[in-house]
């Protein structure tokens, strides 16, 4: 036997002996749930788990001190998932029902759907239809985000495709914030490679140019390109192409836009100068929206959104649910509470698929450790440069 072999075997032994050990601390944990239950008890609490931490960590020395407080949390993160489904702590969490209530009324993708997007005709928006449903895509631009919201809830349109971050200026907010007002579910996602370039009319220069429109995004994005002319005034619009269409609608040769080339065409402008963003790999992303759940063939990523309780540690317990088992969290986006100063609305979205009855278990124990939490949806992963 070789070294190596000798070590592992040695490792195998110590690691039988943890498992029964374990085993022996969750039947005592058992019986501390028995007591709460029995008493009205919350099962968290947090001082005697600080102190716990602190205790755990004093055993030991130096470089092995913060793998013990990760040990022991993780631990007694699963010893507070046992005793709240003893005391049925969280069971009051209306997410878990709504979710299961959904998932019963699934439907089956749309043919033909009627498709809304903000923005107007030249939009990246409506190259991100065109990218998920196809070139013929019905796809109707409407002025504002929540317009697009409206349309669903009204049946006027079966999805909505709408931006929710860039690679290169983040979140999208005003997408998170409608999400939390409409029950509404993500169906899918697609990425549109964003290639500013700045247009006019023929006959303008950049010597002429005063005024340079685009949406609040686009601006921001060609940052640099634009503080090489401080003398032009920035002037945000609800979108990019609907810049293009303003000043081709002027016919002045002192405003310019920042859109795309596709919409430069449509708008009968010159581009005189492309690509203006300053990061060549720009992507944005886009949802699908839709007033239904849906499980399309394939779908790998699911999209949460919950309410953490202002304590300490509260962040650090959902993660360890995913570390627990073994999940990829791929997203974490947080959005504050107008109306509950330091509280956030966090949006998680985490790499799996309903049907398998592992993530039934992490759902259950997000639902336990959150409040108003919400499944928004499980769909393909499809973030493409």
């Amino acid at each position: 036997m070789d070294e190596l072999q000798q070590l592992r075997e040695e490792i195998d032994q110590i690691d039988r002996q943890m498992v029964e050990l374990f085993r022996q601390r969750m039947a005592v944990t058992g019986q501390v749930g028995q007591y709460k239950l029995a008493h009205g008890l919350p099962v968290l609490d947090a001082a005697r788990e600080r102190q716990v931490l602190q205790d755990k960590a004093r055993l030991v020395d130096g470089d092995l001190r913060p793998g013990v407080t990760t040990l022991f949390q993780t631990i007694m993160s699963i010893s507070r998932r046992q005793q709240r489904d003893m005391t049925r702590e969280g069971a009051d969490n209306p997410g878990l029902p709504r979710f299961v209530q959904a998932l019963s009324g699934v439907r089956t993708p749309v043919e033909h759907p009627r498709v809304v997007f903000q923005g107007v005709a030249g939009a990246y928006s409506e190259q991100a239809c065109v990218n998920f449903f196809g070139e013929e895509v019905d796809a109707t631009g409407l002025p504002q985000f929540e317009d697009a919201f409206v349309a669903l809830k009204e049946g006027r349109a079966d999805y909505a495709v709408l931006p929710i971050e860039n690679s290169s200026t983040g979140a999208i907010r005003q997408i998170y914030d409608l999400l939390t007002q409409y029950d509404f579910f993500l169906v899918g996602e697609t990425t549109v490679k964003v290639d500013h370039c700045l247009m006019a009319l023929p006959g303008a220069t950049l010597d002429t140019i005063t005024h340079v429109y685009s949406h609040e995004q686009g601006l921001m994005q060609s940052a640099k390109f634009l503080s090489r002319h401080p003398q032009w005034r920035q002037v945000p619009q609800w979108d990019t192409a609907g810049s293009a269409k303003l000043v081709a609608e002027r016919g002045d040769v002192t405003c310019a836009a920042l859109c795309s080339a596709r919409a430069a065409k449509l708008y009968g402008l010159n581009i005189l100068a492309c690509p203006t963003n300053d990061n060549p790999h720009n992507t944005t992303r886009f949802v699908v929206v839709s007033p239904r759940m849906e499980l399309r063939e394939g779908a790998d990523k699911i999209s949460t959104v919950f309410l953490l309780p202002h304590r300490a540690g509260s962040l650090h317990e959902i993660l360890t649910i995913f570390a627990v088992h073994g999940l990829n969290m791929v997203k974490l986006e947080s959005r504050p509470l107008p109306e509950h100063s330091w509280e956030y609305m966090f949006f998680l979205e985490f790499t799996g698929s309903l049907n398998t009855p592992e993530i039934a278990d992490v759902l259950h124990e997000l639902s336990q450790t959150t409040g108003d939490f919400r499944v928004l949806g499980n769909f393909v992963s499809n973030l493409e440069e």
